[in-house]
């Protein structure tokens, strides 16, 4: 009776503590990786530098590994996957190019390039498997939108829709791919950085725009927001910093309540520069960056740090409990949780 007793009073800090074991499942493979898609508990897909893109079929025990033909050497920073044979792939810099497969990596379709000298795509986010849009740096202060309805086989240029222009030197980060989150209904919130960091929320697919002020790390072309997520329309978090001081903590988390529009700092942050967040359930969060791993257990409060291995970005199934990091050398690691 007294262990019970003493269980139920200090429960969940004793009684019902969780364990965090990180697992590698593929290291040493000559790309950096940014792009990270989990479909379920089987499938997934990464891609990254060197034109190289990752596909397992079994929960990341064995990695399959494409290069497009004809596009050796792009950097891949995004991709999302629908299942083992269709995904879509971004890269960064110029010329920009988008890929679609639908026979599993076996062949590529260009769906759309750009050789604008200034163009570089940061982040791509679908609502459903119709209807996504692809978002980028700055040309002339308006930055660049891309949209699509039907499955990413034409994309259509809607940049004219976010009429205020960026300030000088803020563009978006595409260190994950993560600096854009979409919400059925035709949600989305944008984060830019640099010289100034603000959240761009369209609640209608991208037609009419918000800007909200983020009050992250900002001020240099290093800093700002690098990964954002939501686990409704009104709770959000914001992870950043700067990069080339990657275990500062002065700021480089936030949270949201209200959808983007106000953002306060948890009572215990994250150990140093992160550049991707994840919600596994609204209560449980995790985020990564080259200083490391931290999770929390209470919404984004407070952040225990759970190891201090690379990595670029982190992301959960969208069907299921496979949790995946990914990062330089081809490093892809599994979060287990017990």
């Amino acid at each position: 009776m007294t262990k019970l007793i003493w269980c139920l009073i200090l429960a969940p800090f004793f009684c019902a503590a969780q364990t965090y074991t990180i697992k590698s499942l593929n290291e040493n493979t000559k790309t950096s990786i940014r792009g990270l898609s989990v479909v379920n508990d089987k499938i997934a897909w990464v891609s990254g530098s060197n034109g190289s893109v990752g596909k397992t079929l079994d929960g990341g025990l064995t990695w399959r590994w494409i290069k497009p033909n004809g596009y050796e050497k792009l950097d891949f920073r995004d991709i999302e996957a629908f299942n083992e044979k269709e995904a879509i792939l971004v890269n960064a810099g110029s010329p920009a190019y988008i890929l679609k497969t639908v026979d599993g990596g076996e062949s590529w379709l260009e769906t759309y390039k750009n050789v604008d000298t200034a163009i570089f795509l940061d982040g791509l986010g679908f609502w459903d498997k119709n209807r996504a849009i692809i978002f980028g740096d700055p040309i002339n202060n308006k930055m660049k939108l891309l949209k699509t309805v039907n499955e990413g086989s034409v994309w259509l240029d809607i940049s004219s829709n976010l009429a205020v222009p960026l300030t000088n030197g803020e563009a978006g980060f595409a260190a994950s791919g993560t600096t854009i989150k979409t919400l059925p209904g035709g949600k989305i919130w944008i984060a830019s950085g640099g010289t100034v960091s603000n959240i761009y929320f369209s609640p209608d697919y991208g037609s009419t725009w918000q800007i909200f002020s983020c009050p992250i790390w900002q001020g240099e072309s290093t800093t700002g927001p690098f990964s954002i997520d939501f686990y409704n329309a009104r709770i959000g978090v914001v992870v950043g910093g700067n990069y080339i001081k990657d275990k500062d903590n002065s700021n480089n988390i936030l949270l949201t309540n209200d959808g983007g529009k106000t953002w306060s700092k948890p009572e215990t942050p994250v150990k140093g520069f992160r550049s991707g967040v994840a919600y596994l359930d609204k209560n449980t969060l995790v985020a990564t960056g080259t200083s490391g791993t931290d999770v929390s257990k209470d919404g984004g409060k407070n952040w225990e740090h759970i190891s201090d291995l690379s990595f670029n970005s982190v992301q959960k199934a969208k069907k299921g409990k496979l949790i995946l990091l990914a990062g330089n050398r081809g490093f892809i690691y599994q979060l287990q949780i017990k």
